[in-house]
């Protein structure tokens, strides 16, 4: 992928990496590739607090505004486009600085990850085994199959239970095996600086910050997405915000409801990320409080350029 290592900053939504990243970057002279899920969405920018025009022409971004919001993407051609993305910047004789919340992107990047494709015929085929036969039996099947796969799965969670014996069928391959490389965390294949902030102050920063993109003007990019037809996917779960903004605008939701309803599950990612990136004992964690996260800047810039002997 390149010949040296990327650098990564990472955390929770809201805690202050764009900034941050910004100051680092310019500091390390990289260019930033994105590991955010949402942001490779064109026309969402407000309610993704996507770096501004303004801010990508300080310093070169990729993997931001890729597809449009009803477009398929895979997190296995995130990994083909950032690593190829990584790869032009060492060409170019910078260092690549990964910046985002999303885990599994981020890992997609750094680590021998492998992302079996999926077949919608396999796929309908089993969902409509499993109506008829049940979670139970779907379970079991798999469980004779491959035991490993079936012990980290939930008995009764039928999406999970039908994708494992999906990439067998499909591959050849037991699912289990996939997971293997999760397991693995190469020290020497990035170097990692992780933001944290007490729960409650990360909470109380979420809450501002989506009634600032509200005043910002969120309604009206909702709005535009509808009339530009992605309604059916703004409305679907990952769209934090944007779901409840467009049943607002549909009059199935107060605009009070609405931005409650984006704080909680805003908190909640938070939340999940936190708990994704814990596992990667490479994290080095960063604490920053109300003052925001431009603290850490220098003690995040040495930890990043301190020599790899040292580690």
């Amino acid at each position: 992928m390149s010949r040296r290592p990327p650098l990564a900053l990472v955390g929770p939504t809201a805690v202050g990496k764009t900034d941050l990243s910004l100051a680092l970057a310019e500091s390390l002279d990289a260019e930033i590739v994105s590991v955010d899920s949402m942001l490779v969405y064109r026309g969402m920018d407000v309610g993704t607090a996507k770096p501004s025009p303004a801010e990508r022409a300080r310093v070169p971004h990729h993997l931001i505004d890729v597809v449009e919001p009803s477009e398929p993407f895979s997190v296995a051609r995130f990994q083909e486009e950032a690593r190829e993305a990584v790869g032009g910047i060492d060409a170019r004789g910078h260092p690549a600085l990964l910046v985002g919340g999303s885990g599994l992107y981020y890992r997609a990047v750094v680590d021998d990850l492998e992302f079996p494709g999926t077949d919608p015929q396999t796929r309908s085929d089993l969902e409509r085994q499993a109506d008829v036969l049940g979670p139970e039996r779907m379970y079991e099947r798999l469980a004779a199959s491959d035991p490993v796969a079936a012990a980290r799965i939930e008995p009764g969670n039928v999406r999970r239970t039908v994708r494992a014996l999906e990439v067998p069928a499909i591959t050849g391959r037991p699912f289990s095996t996939y997971a293997e490389a999760w397991e693995r965390y190469d020290v020497h294949a990035v170097r990692a600086a992780g933001l944290r902030m007490p729960r409650e102050s990360l909470l109380a920063r979420i809450g501002i910050r989506v009634r600032s993109m509200i005043d910002e003007g969120w309604l009206d990019e909702v709005r535009s997405l509808l009339e530009r037809g992605f309604g059916g996917w703004l409305t679907s779960t990952q769209a934090i915000g944007y779901a409840e903004l467009a049943r607002f605008l549909r009059g199935d939701m107060t605009m009070d409801a609405a931005i409650e309803a984006t704080v909680k599950r805003t908190g909640n990612l938070a939340r999940r990320q936190i708990s994704w990136f814990r596992r990667d004992p490479r994290i080095r964690w960063f604490d920053v409080d109300e003052r925001g996260a431009m603290t850490a800047l220098e003690p995040i810039l040495e930890y990043l350029t301190r020599p790899w002997e040292e580690e």
